[in-house]
């Protein structure tokens, strides 16, 4: 995987986040392939606005798990050149959606350790 957002992985989401995100929650069920048998769906948060983002693939249907292509324009900060989203608002947060409530990567984690 390239580092497409060295620059600005500090602060904003990117690709290589989420990747390392998985890595870090693997085994807490704070991962999709973990949590989706208990309702949970992959989504995103902007903090700024508190509106809530299922997790899409580019033609617009529901991902599996965790990626950018189907975030709305409002949210993207860079593109590569193929014009893939290289990284979002730092407001922009990845967790999952459940009946409706949005859960951070903790907080399904620590649902399903319960």
């Amino acid at each position: 995987m390239t580092n497409n957002c060295p620059h600005i992985s500090g602060l904003h989401l990117c690709n290589e986040k989420l990747a390392k995100e998985n890595q870090d929650f693997t085994g807490t069920g704070g991962i999709s392939k973990e949590n989706h048998s208990l309702g949970f769906s992959p989504a995103f948060i902007d903090t700024e606005t508190g509106k809530i983002y299922l997790s899409c693939n580019k033609d617009g249907t529901q991902a599996a798990i965790h990626i950018l292509d189907g975030l709305p324009e409002e949210l993207i900060i860079a593109r590569d050149l193929q014009n893939n989203i290289v990284s979002v608002k730092p407001s922009v947060t990845p967790g999952f959606v459940r009946d409706g409530e949005f859960y951070t990567r903790q907080q399904a984690a620590a649902l399903v350790q319960a």
